[in-house]
């Protein structure tokens, strides 16, 4: 989140703070119960593990970092529109870092599910397309690894900011620096960084499928449509979560390093900034609808299973 107080009221953001606890809010009464159903369907209902199988699993765990960080987030927003943190600076860099971690791991994996769903389409004898889960299990830890090695300079640097003129402390990944620290400078490079590469290979995979369709007049294939209604549902859901944070962030940076004497439009794009990081937030709310997408093994097992209930609970009613 952004910050540029140098006043009570330059932190107070009413919209932004309400609008922020909503999202939050809603986060963990969708994500939190769809997150559950998701973590049963994988680990009881799912007999035979696949690659694109173990790629969302892998979201899922991402998820899992989001759901433990938001009730800090929640309180914070509870305490006023001076966005106070009461937790200290450490929780405050576990607590970012948990945040930007979640990010990552969700861009990175939704990204190499649509490349999966891409190459079992578009070059199925490909060495890609025939992976097995031991070599797909391999890739997942080496992602970890990367998006965890990226972030955690942000474990190495104060993040809780004091504003004297409140009396308030502020715990914000994004603040308003005369100089901007070099694990924060790669925070902000890698912000940016993670949404281009991957969303341009997610439209790159979304017009090769619709190509290859065309040209080879498939479009009737059960399997290459479930493939084209995944890329796209991804695509969407990228663009709903990552998109306005990354657009308003980078104005609201452009702003303060070419027109540094433009100080309300700077503060109005970084209230805009603070509004659009909630739609980040919902990536773990909507993931549940990538997986059913995404998978029919998912899908039919969770299917199955409700159908499975309802027998049950008709054989038991009198």
């Amino acid at each position: 989140m952004i910050a540029n107080v140098t006043s009570c009221q330059s932190a107070n953001n009413h919209t932004g703070n309400v609008f922020l606890q909503i999202v939050l809010i809603i986060e963990m009464i969708v994500g939190l119960p769809g997150s559950m159903v998701a973590l049963w369907v994988f680990c009881f209902r799912i007999k035979r593990w696949k690659s694109h199988i173990i790629f969302l699993f892998n979201m899922l765990l991402a998820d899992f970092l989001l759901l433990l960080s938001v009730p800090f987030r929640i309180d914070t927003h509870l305490r006023g529109d001076l966005d106070h943190w009461a937790y200290g600076p450490i929780w405050c860099r576990i607590n970012l870092f948990m945040l930007t971690v979640n990010r990552s791991a969700s861009i990175a994996f939704m990204t190499v599910v649509a490349m999966d769903r891409y190459f079992k389409v578009v070059h199925p004898h490909h060495c890609i397309s025939r992976l097995t889960v031991n070599q797909t299990s391999l890739l997942a830890g080496l992602i970890w690894t990367a998006v965890v090695a990226v972030r955690i300079p942000l474990l190495t640097i104060n993040l809780l900011h004091q504003d004297p003129n409140c009396n308030i402390s502020l715990c914000h990944s994004f603040h308003s620096y005369n100089e901007i620290p070099g694990p924060v400078l790669v925070h902000y490079i890698a912000y940016i960084a993670e949404f281009f590469l991957p969303w341009s290979l997610l439209i790159f995979c979304s017009v090769g499928i619709t190509c290859h369709l065309r040209k080879r007049r498939m479009d009737r294939h059960k399997k290459v449509r479930r493939a084209i209604r995944a890329v796209m549902v991804i695509t969407l859901v990228f663009t709903i979560c990552f998109m306005p944070s990354v657009f308003t962030g980078m104005v609201g940076w452009q702003i303060k390093i070419f027109y540094p004497k433009m100080e309300t439009s700077y503060k109005l794009w970084t209230q805009a900034f603070m509004v659009c990081i909630g739609f980040t937030y919902l990536n773990s709310a909507l993931d549940p609808v990538i997986y059913v997408f995404s998978s029919s093994n998912f899908y039919d097992a969770l299917i199955t299973s409700f159908r499975f209930k309802r027998i049950v609970r008709a054989a038991k009613s009198p």
